[in-house]
């Protein structure tokens, strides 16, 4: 995976050599970590492009910028999985490198901004189109990989990453209140803003078209379909399952480098593992994350249980408190965009002890939207006056100490639901389709992206693929639903081929023991948080030291979306970047 930015300036100016070779050098160091392998840069009329890269395939050649003979250039971000087709397809293209991504290059000179249609992969690309005077970005359907992007009066920036917009100096570093106001409520927000005001994302599935740097055509690819014939016989499913998902993963593997996979004790990575297991000679290398002598669910005696199955060689990390004060503010620097779900935690943690052996690594995010494992799913499908709708509840809701809940914390969230409801009559399917549009992307894809490249690891996501999309919503909702329990269609596959994953045992929710840790250092932590100027402009007096002081099961949540936002406003807003623990950085 890699880092891209650049920049247009108005009016066709060009920029002055000496401000270009600062802009691109500071984007290209805040985006180092994404691609420590080769930068590369290209500056062309009013646009400078800067590219960082991690070496997937094609390690030799595929350096980056492409640049065809017609002058249009591309960097990306992404790996398309349909590259040999479209290589098939493009028999008049002049093929420079074996990259995977160059053959969007050439799409794109024979289709124009229409070319993301023919994608199949996760990306993130650049494209400079000089006789045209144009600039395009375009991001997959799902989000796997992000943009963003400042429309100012002095040039259209964009990048990876919102810190390297800050780093370009393309706004200054302030707090979006409406943005922040949805981090508090969700731990995520939705929409294309962010945080930071002035700085906005690429839209899951859309492709901007910028001339004169301004935004002038918004093109929007769907990831998920609007409704397909349903495939009501359980044998069909299961078969056409089986050949997709092969398919799927096959083409996800595909890497010049050494790969593994994280496996936990659900059956999302178990499906994972399971085909990985049939498609490699090799075994695969599987690792899982534990928490010892807390509360939280054990997870490695299940993911032992599938990896000796499946012959991987099992690599265990354990996530003691120690590595919580110690990394988390590495983690809420990686986190720009912030995402405060727990997770991040142990995310971050396997992704630097894989980065020791592996450079590619496959996960089982997006298994439960497109499959319906969620209990919130099932709870609101339940008839009158026992159906329960999602994302009702503020994550604040039992702290009762903020100055304000913004009356519009919820607006983006009922924005989408509307919109959702309108896209896809069944009712599942618009209930999957809110997760897929704001949950997805803006929380578990955003960790996954931050945690794997802050250690230059590109994660991979077979789930979220246009192939298993498809398959998934043509699906029966009773080949999802059955018996109380979401992805029926998948344990049933999973029962089937690899017993070992006790896929039809009753789904127990993953949980990191951030309360735990907390309430052991409580009383020391409550006045380094309350002192925090983010944290006061948003609190009442007293109240964060008093939440502190009693952290239990009911509260826990609140204590660690304000630290996590503690530490967050104070690495990104104010700039500090102070080293060591968390008790450090917050001194």
């Amino acid at each position: 995976m890699c880092g891209i930015a650049g920049v247009m300036t108005p009016d066709g100016r060009a920029i002055p050599p000496d401000v270009l070779e600062k802009l691109c050098a500071r984007m290209a160091s805040a985006l180092a970590h994404r691609g420590p392998d080769d930068e590369g840069r290209l500056l062309k009329n009013n646009v400078a492009l800067v590219h960082t890269r991690l070496a997937i395939v094609d390690i030799a050649h595929g350096f980056q910028p492409f640049v065809a003979d017609d002058g249009v250039a591309l960097i990306a971000n992404g790996e398309i999985y349909n590259d040999l087709a479209l290589r098939a397809e493009l028999k008049d293209a002049a093929f420079a490198t074996g990259s995977d991504c160059e053959s969007a290059l050439h799409l794109y000179r024979r289709d124009g901004e229409t070319f993301a249609e023919k994608l199949r992969g996760m990306y993130a690309i650049a494209i400079h189109d000089p006789a045209r005077g144009r600039l395009v970005l375009a991001r997959d359907p799902f989000g796997i990989k992000p943009i963003y992007y400042a429309e100012t009066e002095h040039g259209f920036y964009f990048a990876s990453e919102p810190q390297a917009l800050l780093a370009a100096g393309a706004t200054a570093p302030q707090v979006f209140a409406q943005a922040r106001d949805e981090v508090l409520a969700f731990n995520f927000t939705t929409g294309n803003a962010t945080p930071f005001a002035g700085i906005n994302r690429v839209a899951a599935g859309e492709t901007l078209i910028i001339e004169n740097a301004r935004i002038v055509k918004r093109i929007q690819r769907a990831a998920l379909p609007a409704s397909s014939p349903p495939l009501s016989d359980d044998a069909a499913a299961l078969k056409a399952w089986s050949d997709v998902w092969r398919d799927t993963v096959f083409v996800h593997q595909r890497a010049d480098v050494p790969y593994g996979m994280f496996l936990s004790g659900g059956i999302d990575s178990a499906a994972v593992l399971a085909m990985m297991a049939q498609l490699n000679d090799r075994p695969v290398l599987a690792f899982t994350a534990s928490f010892p002598d807390t509360a939280a669910h054990d997870e490695r005696e299940g993911a032992r249980a599938a990896a000796k199955a499946a012959g991987a060689a099992h690599v265990e990390i354990e996530v003691a408190a120690a590595d919580f004060w110690r990394e988390l503010p590495a983690i809420a620097a990686a986190m720009d965009d912030p995402v405060m779900d727990y997770a991040v935690v142990p995310t971050y943690v396997l992704a630097q002890r894989a980065a020791r052996d592996v450079k590619v690594v496959l996960s089982g995010e997006g298994g439960d939207e497109l499959f319906a494992g969620y209990g919130r799913t099932r709870a609101a499908l339940r008839p009158w006056p026992f159906h329960k709708k999602p994302w009702r509840r503020h994550a604040l809701a039992n702290f009762g100490g903020l100055r304000e809940i913004a009356p519009t914390w919820r607006d983006g969230m009922t924005a989408l639901e509307s919109q959702s409801a309108s896209r896809h009559p069944n009712r599942l399917h618009a209930l999957q389709a809110v997760d897929c549009a704001a949950w997805l992307p803006n929380d578990l894809l955003l960790k996954v992206d931050r945690c794997l490249m802050a250690h230059g690891v590109e994660g991979r996501v077979p789930f979220l693929d246009p192939a298993v999309s498809a398959f998934a919503f043509s699906l029966a909702d009773r080949q999802k639903i059955q018996g109380g329990q979401g992805k029926w269609l998948l344990r049933q596959w999973l029962s089937d081929t690899f017993p070992a994953a006790a896929a039809f045992t009753p789904k127990r929710g993953f949980t990191v023991p951030v309360a735990e840790w907390i309430a052991g250092d409580g009383k020391r932590l409550g006045p380094l948080v309350a002192r925090q100027p983010g944290i006061a402009e948003i609190c009442l007096p007293g109240s964060v030291e008093a939440l502190f002081a009693n952290v239990n099961k009911r509260n826990g949540a609140a204590a660690w979306t304000l630290l996590f936002y503690a530490l967050w406003h104070r690495r990104h807003i104010i700039g500090e970047r102070a080293s060591g623990d968390v008790f450090q950085a917050l001194s």
